[in-house]
């Protein structure tokens, strides 16, 4: 499983609108971005009170990069 299907699958059990769930993948010089697009509807959820899901999953994905062999990622939710 890649980084962005891994990515997709978490934020998808915890989205209510899981089908408006995005994430891309953007390789630069300065390392790798995961961009993690959810519905406005959906942002608390992914959020969590005090962004406590949000760093869950953060964590959740940084630890399977570090067992891909990925270096300086970075993990940016965002809605549209």
């Amino acid at each position: 499983m890649s980084i962005e299907e891994f990515a997709e699958f978490l934020v998808t059990n915890i989205a209510k609108e899981s089908d408006l769930v995005k994430v891309k993948k953007f390789v630069t010089e300065e390392g790798t971005i995961i961009e993690i697009l959810v519905s406005e509807s959906d942002m608390s959820r992914v959020i969590g009170k005090q962004g406590r899901v949000a760093n869950s999953i953060k964590s959740l994905i940084q630890a399977k990069a570090y067992n891909d062999g990925i270096k300086d990622i970075k993990i940016n939710i965002d809605s549209f």
